[in-house]
Formats: C-alpha cells, structure tokens, sequence
C-alpha cells in the first residue's frame, strides 16, 4: 500500500523525537498500520539541520506552502505558540489535511475553532502529546472510558514544577534555589513564567475538563496559581503533618457546576499522587462505573511526547477512509451534544484548607482567632503553635473542615484586619477525595 506522507513542522525537542521514532521503529509500525510512514516534508528554522535529520524528506521554507502540499496527508505541528501554528493549522484543515499537533495553548484558546473546522472539512485533528506528554490520557478520557461518567481529574501536569516543589521537600531549598536548579538542569526555561504560574498546566487541564464533560472548551473559565510564592516552611510544616504539596489541575463536576482550576494543594502523603516526584507526571480519574484509575509517566522529552505524537500519526491513518460519524468526536462527545456548562468561580468552591498565620504570643489570641473562623462557619481540624519567631510573634498552623472559598476568604480577611496579626495570612488549599 502508498505510504503515509507526512509534513512536519518544527524539528525542534520533539520534532528531533518524531524523526527518530519513526525511523528507529519503522518496521514496527509497518507491521502496525499495514504501510509505511514517510516524513516527505520538512518545515524547520534550520535548513542543514533539517537535511542531516531527514535527507530524503524535502525542505520546504514556508510552513503554508508545506501545509498545502498536494502529496502530503498528515501535516504535524509542532512549532507550539498561537502565531504561525494556528495560521498553519487552519490553512492545512482548509487544504483537507489531518493534523497532529502537541501545541496546548493553540487547543485551550482556539481548539473550538479547530475542532469546528475539522468537522466542516471532514479531517481529523489528534492532539495526545498535547496533554501529559507520553502518557495516553487523552485516549484514556476519549475511548477508554468511553463507558461512564467522569466525575472529577486531579494531575500533577507540570513536570517542571513538580521538580521545583521536590527539591524544596527532599533537600529544603528554596524556592529561587530549586528554580535556578530546575534552569541549570534544562527542565525550566529562562523565562519560567508558562510553567511556575500555572499557565501549562491550566492549558492542559482545560482540554481534558472539556472532554470529560463535553463542554467547548473553556480555557479564561480557569482559575490559575502558580507556585512561585510558596514557602518552604509550609513545605516542612505540611510534611510534618502528614501532607505533601503538590501544583494540581483539577476539574470536577459538582452539582453547582464544573470546577476547573490549578493552585498549589496539599496532599496527604498514602495518595499515590503525593507520592509523583521530580519530572514525572500522573493524572487520577475519578468515574463512575470503574471508579479510580491512575496514569503516571513522562510528562514531557522528546521521545515519550514524540511516541504520543506518532501514535496519533497512525491513529489517522487507520482512518482515512472514515466519514465523520464513524471517528471519535475530536471532544469525546459528538459536536452536536458538546453543550455550555456553568463553570464555578473559584470563590464558590468547597474545599479544607491549610492556614499559616503569624499573630503576637499572648493571651487570647488563638481564641479569638478561632472564634472569626466559626463565625465564618469555618470548622478547625487540627490548630498547632509551631514556634516563636522575632519580636514575641507566633506561628500558627490551622487545618479547616470543608467549607465554601468565600467563607475562607471572608475569615482570613478579618484575621488579617486584628490588630494581633502583622503579616498576610498563607492560605493553601488541600484535597482529600
């Protein structure tokens, strides 16, 4: 049979990655898909690099000649950023090319009109490595478990954080130490800003909300917070009490509506999850019928995102030939069913909370904090003094029931206006289900 044709735009970490798996395993894939797959052309920044890669592939400078290429069936993007990849991406759709991309913030801000396109054009638009790198999540929420209800995801999806936050528990650095590691290492960027505040994970999170509840997806309904003003004293003190923290995205579907969010949160340290170190990444799903599944790997490299992207690459090919009807619907459910849902403000949320709060040691005052808590309907786990600090001043450390954000909010803004308390309250929200 004809060989698939691939356009491959972008040869840098995981493009470098897709030449390799698809050279390095072709027989394999071969022996997969019942015909070969061909890298027939190139779009990349380097022309010599490009030849040295892929010495049969053509170079083609301009990445919407290359998208247009009658010969090419399968146009792969992976220049990332909304510029040039959504221009590509859309004028191959209109080309009647199927397209693999690993590019989330293209999905989480223009995947509607993406995935509308694809529809009108009857091509396909794969996007695994986009979400989680070398772990088949996306293939988890859209096939897998096809058969129920998802309930809610939680996942450490950031890898370059999650290396940050394990350097600040395993060797207590700092935060600005575990970064300039994090740089030195190759895991976080010059410019850390995308990873550190939360900006990558909420794209990610996004996209895998929208497929678990067919919703369009809705990336300005995300609340974000970054890593970046944590202490690594509430690092030590949320492990001495049991608990590890961890920069989670999280969606769930709750009766006021869908959460969707990403924010530092402590776990306790029996999950699984808490237990995700360095780059290593891992998404929990929690449905109805199978109840807790669990997916851990590579977040992010050239070869685990490259495998994702090649995988895509051959799920496309399976299904040339198929109308519309007969594909997985680019959002889980079919476009006609994928409906506006009520997404919840992150003050209408319910969780437990970990407070810090730094007040004068004297008497009275750890009940008169208390007392703002209840009357806020603020219900105290645990309340433990850890110590004294510089001019007569106490630390304090209080675990909340669940309870509504605006009900925490409303309390910590009363802590922080008594005349005991000096320094802004940390507040860190915590899951336990």
């Amino acid at each position: 049979m004809q060989a698939i044709n691939i356009g491959l735009l972008g040869l840098g970490t995981v493009g470098s990655g897709v030449v390799e798996v698809v050279h390095q395993n072709a027989s394999e894939l071969s022996r997969r898909l019942g015909r070969d797959i061909r890298i027939f052309a190139v779009c990349a920044l380097e022309q010599e690099r490009a030849k040295e890669l892929c010495p049969q592939a053509q170079f083609i400078k301009d990445p919407l000649t290359l998208v247009a290429h009658p010969e090419i069936d399968i146009v792969v993007e992976l220049f990332g950023g909304t510029g040039i990849a959504k221009e590509a991406v859309l004028k191959a759709i209109e080309a009647g090319k199927h397209v693999v991309t690993a590019n989330k913030k293209l999905l989480a801000e223009y995947g509607n009109e993406i995935f509308a396109l694809a529809e009108q054009k009857n091509v396909m638009v794969q996007f695994e490595a986009a979400v989680a790198g070398g772990i088949p999540i996306i293939k988890a929420l859209r096939e897998g478990l096809a058969a129920n209800k998802i309930k809610a995801i939680a996942g450490i999806i950031n890898g370059t954080s999650n290396f940050i936050l394990t350097q600040m528990r395993e060797q207590g650095s700092s935060f600005e130490q575990a970064l300039k590691q994090a740089q030195e290492l190759g895991y976080a960027e010059a410019d850390p800003t995308f990873d550190i505040e939360g900006h990558d994970a909420g794209h990610k999170i996004t996209i895998m909300s929208a497929l678990a509840f067919g919703t369009p997806i809705n990336f300005k309904a995300c609340h974000l917070e970054g890593i970046s003003k944590l202490d690594s004293r509430d690092i030590k003190y949320a492990e001495e009490l049991g608990y590890r923290i961890k920069l989670l995205g999280i969606t769930r579907k709750t009766e006021k509506g869908i959460e969707l969010r990403v924010h530092p949160t402590l776990l306790p340290e029996s999950y699984l999850l808490a237990k995700v170190n360095g780059v290593m990444n891992a998404v929990r799903v929690n449905a109805d019928m199978v109840g807790e599944t669990l997916y851990y790997g590579a977040g992010a490299g050239s070869l685990p995102t490259a495998s994702a992207v090649v995988a895509d690459i051959l799920d496309i090919s399976r299904l040339l030939t198929a109308d519309t009807e007969n594909r997985v619907p680019h959002l889980s459910f079919q476009p006609s069913e994928v409906e506006e849902q009520h997404f919840l403000d992150i003050s209408e949320i319910s969780s437990s909370y970990y407070l810090r709060v730094q007040a004068a040691d004297r008497p009275g005052v750890l009940g008169s904090i208390a007392n703002i808590l209840a009357q806020q309907d603020v219900s105290i786990e645990a309340l433990i003094q850890k110590g004294m600090l510089d001019n007569n001043q106490a630390e304090i450390v209080i675990l909340t029931h669940n309870t509504v954000e605006k009900n925490i909010i409303s309390a910590i803004e009363k802590i922080e206006s008594y005349d005991s308390v000096n320094e802004p309250v940390v507040m860190i929200r915590m899951q336990s289900q």
